[in-house]
């Protein structure tokens, strides 16, 4: 077993499976629930995975944070047109070196967290991972899985990577996850984006899946630009950040990203089944925040401006 105790806020397809990992490993585990504490509560959580189907009957299931004891890492498995939430959120289980580990989609999604994060460590998870939840304490594992895990520095400079760091990798691990660690999250968030971009944007735009997406030659030529445009946003934000470090992404990137999507099982991303169910989009943390940065170092970026646009207007009409 090991000695942390983890809470997962937001028990969805993200939360849920890589809490499941957690506590498969040994982890000591409290998932945060809405609709589906009774479920859990009764049944507990199954994963059926390309890897492996597995089931866990007995979890520390809540209904409210108020519930759960102070734990050792905080795991924000929440969209994030929720974190408005998190101050109150997480209030009852933070204690004074409590970790912060947000597996969320987007960029610079920590910026503004320092008010009641405070001192506290602040790590980034990147999950390259399809998955979705498909009942109640029901998530399907279709591919990939890895994580890429990366300290938070407030000056945007590359971390290092701490012992502390190094021991959570090594939870996910036990629990059967690949995991890497990198020394610089900035720049991993913009390799992420690379994909998230073109592929969450258009695929409710396009109203497509993936290997809808990738098949059709228009639609890939778009993906392909978007990508070009990620590409250079995050080599220019790199040189603002850290003149002469050569923070860069690797030239052959967008081939290997085609390539890898022209064979992944065919998808809904995120985005996607967010825009089907009448759920607010992730517009602000794919989007907006990248473009910013972009603009910041100097670059324009055209069709990512338009896609945000479009984005924002589909989004008007489904928050209302």
């Amino acid at each position: 077993m090991t000695a942390r105790r983890y809470a997962i806020i937001g028990t969805g397809a993200i939360g849920g499976y890589y809490g499941a990992c957690l506590q498969r490993g040994g982890a000591e585990v409290h998932f945060l629930l809405r609709k589906d504490f009774e479920e859990v509560s009764a049944q507990g959580i199954t994963v059926k995975s390309v890897q492996g189907d597995f089931a866990l009957p007995k979890v520390y299931a809540h209904a409210s944070t108020a519930t759960m004891p102070p734990v050792d890492v905080v795991v924000i498995a929440l969209k994030t047109t929720q974190n408005h939430l998190l101050p109150d959120l997480l209030q009852p289980i933070l204690g004074p070196d409590t970790v912060i580990l947000t597996l969320q989609n987007g960029f610079a999604l920590e910026d503004d967290w320092q008010p009641w994060a405070g001192s506290r460590p602040i790590f980034g998870g990147l999950c390259f991972v399809c998955c979705n939840k498909i009942g109640p304490g029901t998530i399907h594992h279709l591919d990939y899985g890895h994580v890429l895990l990366g300290e938070y520095r407030a000056d945007h400079q590359p971390a290092g990577v701490s012992s502390q760091l190094q021991a959570i990798a090594q939870d996910f691990a036990d629990g059967g996850v690949a995991v890497d660690v990198t020394p610089d999250l900035r720049l991993a968030r913009w390799r992420k984006l690379v994909w998230n971009i073109p592929f969450n944007g258009l695929s409710v735009v396009m109203n497509a899946t993936t290997n809808e997406m990738i098949g059709d030659p228009n639609i890939r030529q778009l993906a392909e630009q978007l990508m070009t445009e990620v590409v250079t946003a995050a080599r220019q934000d790199g040189e603002r950040l850290s003149p002469g470090q050569n923070r860069c992404l690797p030239e052959n990137l967008i081939s290997q990203m085609l390539e890898h999507t022209a064979q992944m099982s065919p998808y809904r991303t995120s985005m996607k089944i967010d825009f089907d169910e009448g759920r607010p989009l992730e517009v602000e943390a794919i989007f907006g925040n990248p473009l910013k940065a972009a603009h910041q170092a100097g670059v324009e970026a055209p069709r990512i401006e338009m896609l945000y646009h479009q984005l924002k207007a589909i989004n008007r009409r489904i928050v209302g």
